[in-house]
């Protein structure tokens, strides 16, 4: 399998698991297992793509994420840098703990770790939608600065591979009272100072030592991912205005199991 159809791949599980509460990361380190797409490079590649899923967000709420839009009135961009203040808010923890303990997260990227955050997360979303409890925040002006440095502290979870960054924001924002589209609304923001964070990191890294046929390979990966991301994320708020998210953690629960199973008892 050539290097160009390898890419085309990951950047297409990227796309579709980016924004979904399933773990890209852990899609990602499966996927370079299963197709052997290995090296330094490959590390970079898989968070340098993610800055088309990046895209795709701006692309889709470039209104709603504008302060300066000539269309908006005063409050409406009033309302927009509210909202880019709890992001803000909401980012702090995630760059103190990175911070702190991100160069010794490389010993957890592995599939026997990735496929028990899986299960481990999907349960905790079956019983997350089970509980009976009515929502208290409808929109992201309602949601307090305190909710969403909370939501911040719980989107850290995510540093361990498998337990998917846009589970752990979904569900820390359901758990504190949003419903499920400003939960992954908020979510999908978020991702955005988070994912260029990590990219520009990865960039500084290894950088230098890209050659500019692995520079094709990035920027392949980084349109495919965006193409993708569009669709998933028009598909995914569509379907949450009326179905619940017991899907994703059925989805979860047995793609961990397989994996432990295979790793474990057939490899």
């Amino acid at each position: 399998m050539s290097d160009m159809i390898k890419v085309i791949i990951l950047s297409i599980v990227e796309g579709i698991t980016e924004f979904l509460p399933i773990s890209s990361t852990g899609h990602l380190i499966l996927v370079n297992h299963w197709i052997e797409f290995k090296g330094e490079f490959v590390n970079a590649f898989d968070v340098i793509i993610q800055f088309g899923a990046i895209l795709s967000v701006i692309c889709l709420y470039f209104n709603k994420l504008n302060p300066f839009s000539k269309r908006k009135s005063m409050r409406q961009k009033r309302d927009t840098v509210n909202l880019w203040m709890k992001v803000v808010a909401a980012l702090i923890p995630t760059g103190i703990i990175g911070v702190l303990v991100g160069d010794y997260l490389d010993k957890l990227f592995n599939p026997t770790v990735v496929a028990t955050t899986l299960f481990i997360g999907g349960i905790a979303i079956i019983l997350l939608e089970k509980r009976r409890k009515y929502p208290s925040i409808h929109s992201i002006q309602e949601m307090s600065f305190t909710t969403a440095f909370i939501i911040g502290m719980i989107q850290c979870l995510a540093m361990v591979p498998g337990t998917s960054r846009s589970a752990a924001t979904i569900i820390g924002a359901m758990l504190l009272g949003a419903n499920r589209q400003v939960a992954a609304e908020f979510s999908f923001f978020l991702a955005i100072p988070t994912m260029a964070g990590a990219t520009v990191y990865s960039l500084m890294k290894t950088g230098l030592h890209i050659t500019s046929s692995q520079w094709i390979l990035l920027l392949v990966g980084v349109i495919v991912s965006f193409i993708v991301a569009l669709a998933v994320i028009a598909f995914f708020m569509r379907y949450i205005k009326k179905k619940d998210f017991k899907v994703f953690g059925y989805y979860r629960i047995i793609l961990g199991a397989l994996i432990l199973a295979y790793f474990n008892f057939m490899s």
